[in-house]
């Protein structure tokens, strides 16, 4: 399974993909985490990739044909084409406080997940801007069906410790909680 990130720099793209692949790790998945890095500054869009596989990853490029597609800004689409190279029933993860999108999505799945109101509900901010990148990996445990929450959990419990460690935990436990219809 592939997956491409959008948002912008400061919100944790790259490391939504990290954290995606690591959890893999912990089930027994392979993986792969890349970050695309071009002008870096902070606002500017940003991607990155991921991959999860049960067997061995051979390739290791860009990911031109996703499966899952994980929106950090919604905004980013006013700029970027994240439907490019998207697999026809593919899925499109956004970060919507109502669950409302302007964009046609026919031929794919879409789910909506409100990752910045559960930010701020949270505290959760770097930098000022809301950290939304474990409520979008927690979203995405839900939609891909393959990697169990207490997975993503972990990951985030060693990564950061402490009272930030609980709150980017609960912020994924909310947004896998939110996603309905999977």
């Amino acid at each position: 399974m592939e997956f491409r990130f959008h948002g912008r720099g400061g919100q944790g793209v790259v490391t939504a993909s990290q954290l995606l692949v690591a959890s893999a790790f912990k089930v027994g998945l392979w993986g792969q985490s890349i970050p695309m890095f071009g002008a870096e500054r902070r606002g500017a869009p940003v991607e990155a990739y991921a991959r999860i596989s049960n067997t061995p990853i051979r390739r290791h490029s860009q990911v031109y044909r996703p499966d899952v597609v994980a929106v950090f800004d919604p905004k980013i689409m006013e700029v970027v084409d994240v439907l490019r190279g998207l697999k026809p029933n593919g899925i499109i993860l956004l970060n919507s406080p109502e669950g409302k999108f302007e964009h046609g999505f026919e031929g794919f799945r879409v789910y909506c997940v409100d990752a910045t109101g559960i930010a701020v509900k949270l505290g959760l901010y770097f930098a000022g801007f809301p950290a939304v990148n474990t409520a979008i990996v927690g979203a995405l445990a839900r939609v891909i069906g393959i990697l169990p929450l207490e997975a993503v959990l972990e990951t985030i419990s060693s990564i950061w410790s402490g009272k930030v460690g609980e709150l980017n935990a609960e912020a994924a436990k909310l947004a896998y909680n939110s996603i309905g219809g999977v």
